[in-house]
């Protein structure tokens, strides 16, 4: 993985699907930047699990792509992140039951960041120490850095 400068992040869904969809946005562009100096992208079984369920719908597979390539991708994807166990639960702490999965990860993962394209969901992750941040904006972010 990265060396200590890194920044720890959680990537939500949203932003492998979009990455999926299409290969011009900065969800594409960050997923591919995937091993990364900058940051380092943390990962638990259950966010894995959603990844999973998603990413292999017919609906969120490219044209040329099968459930196969998806969740070979899937597994790069996990070969390259942080495990990260979840001790603890505070649900309901945000409207949505999968966002507080991806929230409880950030903080027990000690992450600065969750990258959405959600991030009004996130409303209130503040208080934790983490921002919701959009893929565009995150990669504006880690280009400005020394």
């Amino acid at each position: 993985m990265s060396d200590s400068k890194a920044v720890r992040v959680v990537l939500d869904t949203n932003v492998l699907v979009a990455a999926a969809r299409s290969r011009q946005g900065a969800s594409f562009a960050l997923v591919r930047s995937i091993p990364n100096p900058s940051f380092d992208f943390c990962l638990s079984v259950g966010l894995y699990a959603e990844w999973q369920d998603v990413l292999t719908r017919p609906d969120n597979l490219p044209p040329d792509r099968t459930s196969e390539d998806a969740q070979a991708f899937l597994r790069y994807l996990a070969s390259q992140s942080q495990l990260q166990e979840v001790h603890f639960l505070w649900r309901p702490f945000l409207p949505d039951a999968n966002d507080d999965m991806v929230l409880e990860l950030a903080f027990a993962a000690g992450c600065r960041y969750i990258i959405t394209h959600n991030v009004k969901d996130f409303r209130g992750s503040e208080r934790l120490g983490i921002s919701a941040m959009a893929p565009r904006d995150f990669l504006s972010l880690i280009r400005k850095k020394p």
